[in-house]
């Protein structure tokens, strides 16, 4: 069975929004701004924070990433859910049709979301020449051994080709926190 190796990146609860949901929240004409780069090219974490509120409770300082999206999303871990009373499904980001909505509250205003509430797949992003390297394919699943004290199987990683990714495979907090990962730890990735 060949292998190869990749770095994992630990995605903690946060939220995309659209250009219209960014000025409902922070103002008329409100630019996002930019915290820090993250792991993906061109995607940044902002200093902007917004407050989520459930059926059964609220979350503060949950971080807005930029740039504004088409559509807003929430990608919440399983135990946030619990938090804010919702049971949103396992999804590839973008793929929100059918997932709950929630309120979310900004400095300026407020909005109601009727859908874009998801926990997002653990994910491997790559470049077509990586996937073509490895023999992967867009939509393909693979598997990734996490090695020591609380090592495992992450099984069903999902396999995200495009030109503008960098090789990164992405979990939540909860998956980071049960398998004892640190962001940028090598996994080694198994191809079936």
């Amino acid at each position: 069975m060949e292998t190869f190796k990749v770095p994992v990146g630990i995605s903690n609860r946060h939220i995309h929004l659209s250009q219209e949901h960014i000025e409902a929240l922070f103002g008329v004409g409100y630019s996002l701004t930019k915290m820090k780069d993250l792991s993906q090219p061109g995607q940044y974490a902002c200093e902007e924070t917004v407050t989520l509120i459930g059926p059964k409770g609220k979350i503060s300082g949950v971080r807005v990433l930029g740039p504004a999206r088409k559509a807003s999303q929430v990608e919440l871990t399983g135990t946030d859910t619990f938090k804010v009373g919702l049971k949103p499904p396992v999804r590839d980001s973008g793929k929100l049709e059918g997932s709950p909505g929630i309120d979310v509250e900004g400095p300026k205003g407020r909005i109601h979301m009727e859908q874009g509430v998801i926990i997002a797949a653990r994910h491997l992003h790559m470049t077509p020449e990586d996937a073509n390297k490895y023999s992967l394919k867009d939509g393909q699943h693979i598997r990734a051994i996490v090695q020591g004290p609380r090592g495992g199987v992450l099984d069903q990683v999902l396999v995200r080709v495009n030109p503008e990714y960098a090789l990164d495979l992405h979990v939540d907090m909860d998956e980071g926190n049960a398998f004892g990962l640190a962001n940028g730890q090598q996994l080694e990735v198994y191809l079936n």
